[in-house]
Order: structure tokens, then C-alpha cells, then sequence
């Protein structure tokens, strides 16, 4: 046996994993995934291996993502459920055309496309008017949130920096605890390191937490953001890929960007 096989975790042991994190007992597990709690019991301590179709229900009860679904089917014995392909590989078009869709719909307002860890796959043009500015070395391999909360990034200009600060770190929190991704949880360090305090008020009636920044002429603009995800992915870099826009939160702000900013 080599030591990859020595250090791989057993299949038992990502399972008790996930339930632990999702605060679940085998009993909770069990009714949720509508199997008996001995099953559980056993597939956990290894004395029983479980099906395909099994896995697939107790990563669904207990909200694993596709690529953790991934691991505790190899950890199984068993074939990976999810594809992953470059978003350049032929068979993803029509991904590409979709992003390259909703990335046009939103102009002028900035949208941009990232992947699990924030890292930028492709913006629009009215993603400049959040980028001009902003230091050339955070741009070389851009991370949407390190340009966010960076020092050299948009930081300085952000009005409400303590309160975006909050709404970022905690949703990066969120994720983490959610998929436990190690790349994640490092994102997250690195961006709590950084100045700026946290505020965790809100705005607009409480509803939503707005982003205020001055552009490169000291106007102010005001947006909301969304977010859009592709839900019935089969594929790992479409499922965990999300699309962010920036919508304009005032009238002043969605003019300024139908007039257009003025550059760096």
C-alpha cells in the first residue's frame, strides 16, 4: 500500500466529517436521508461500503457541494458524478455563451463572472468604472475580493468600507463553513488581515448592505449587488461558477453610468 492510500481519508471518516459540520447526529442524518440510522452507523465506521445511490443521499441531506460530492465518491470506491472541463473546452460553449449573455445584458453597470475562490474568469465594460484605479500587480491574477478589500484596491475609495467589509468577510465565512475549502479559508484570512474595521449595520430599511465608492472624479455611486449561478450544473467549473453584478442603487449613480465614467 503506498502512502497516498495511507493518507487518504476513508470514506467513513469524510461522512462523520460533513455531518459534524452541519451539526447533525446519525439519528438526524438518517431521517433526513430516509435511510435507517444503523446504515449510517455502519457506512461511518467502514463496516458496510455505501452504493452510488447512496452517497448521492446523504451528500444531498446533508448539502455537500459538487465537488466534495466528488471526494466522498472516490473515497467510496466509486466513479465521480461531476465533470470538470477548462471553461475553454469545446463542449463548455454554451456556459461560455450564457456568461457572455448575462455579462452583456447588465451593461452598462458592472457584472462580472468568478469561480469558487473569487478569482475573475471574464467582466464586462462596465466593470471599470469599480477597476480604474486600481493597482496594477491586483489585476495580474484578480481575485474580486482582494480588489475589494485590498489597501492598493478599491478600499480607498470606498465610503462605507467597515460595513462592506462585514457584508464580505462574513459571506466568505458563510462559504467556508459550508464547503470547507482550504483555498477558501485562506482567502479568508488574508482579507481579515487587512485595515479597514467591520460595521455590521445595514442600510436601505435594513433590506440590503449597498456599496458606496467614489469614482476616479469624486462622484459618488451607490450599487446593489446580485448574484446569478448556473443551479442544474453538471459540470464543477459551471456549477461552482457565479456571475456578480453591480445594480445602481440611486438614479445619480445608473446616469453617471449611462453617460459613461471618465478613465485613469
Amino acid at each position: 500500500m503506498g502512502s497516498t492510500e495511507l493518507l487518504r481519508p476513508s470514506f467513513g471518516d469524510l461522512m462523520r466529517g460533513w455531518r459534524r459540520r452541519r451539526r447533525v447526529s446519525q439519528l438526524e442524518l438518517a431521517l433526513e436521508a430516509e435511510v435507517s440510522a444503523r446504515h449510517v452507523s455502519f457506512v461511518e465506521s467502514g463496516r458496510s461500503m455505501p452504493s452510488r445511490a447512496m452517497v448521492l443521499r446523504l451528500a444531498a441531506a446533508l448539502d455537500v457541494p459538487a465537488r466534495e460530492q466528488n471526494q466522498l465518491l472516490l473515497a467510496a470506491g466509486l466513479a465521480p458524478v461531476y465533470a470538470e472541463r477548462s471553461l475553454d473546452d469545446p463542449g463548455m460553449g454554451a456556459v461560455r455563451a450564457g456568461i457572455a449573455r448575462v455579462l452583456a445584458a447588465y451593461e452598462p453597470y458592472p457584472c462580472l463572472a468568478v469561480n469558487r475562490n473569487w478569482d475573475v474568469v471574464q467582466i464586462n465594460a462596465g466593470t471599470s468604472a469599480l477597476l480604474d484605479g486600481v493597482a496594477p500587480h491586483l489585476l495580474e491574477a484578480p481575485n474580486a475580493l482582494r480588489i475589494a478589500l485590498h489597501p492598493d484596491g478599491l478600499a480607498p475609495r470606498i465610503r462605507n468600507l467597515a460595513q462592506w467589509r462585514h457584508h464580505v468577510i462574513s459571506r466568505l465565512r458563510r462559504e467556508v463553513e459550508s464547503s470547507g475549502s482550504p483555498d477558501s479559508a485562506a482567502l479568508l484570512a488574508e482579507l481579515e488581515g487587512y485595515p479597514g474595521g467591520l460595521d455590521r449595520s445595514t442600510d436601505l430599511g435594513g433590506v440590503a448592505v449597498p456599496l458606496e465608492v467614489f469614482a476616479l472624479d469624486g462622484r459618488l455611486l451607490r450599487f446593489l449587488s446580485t448574484v446569478t449561478t448556473f443551479g442544474t450544473a453538471l459540470d464543477l467549473t459551471a456549477a461552482e461558477m457565479s456571475i456578480e453584478a453591480f445594480l445602481p442603487g440611486d438614479d445619480d449613480t445608473a446616469a453617471a453610468l449611462r453617460d459613461g465614467m471618465p478613465k485613469s
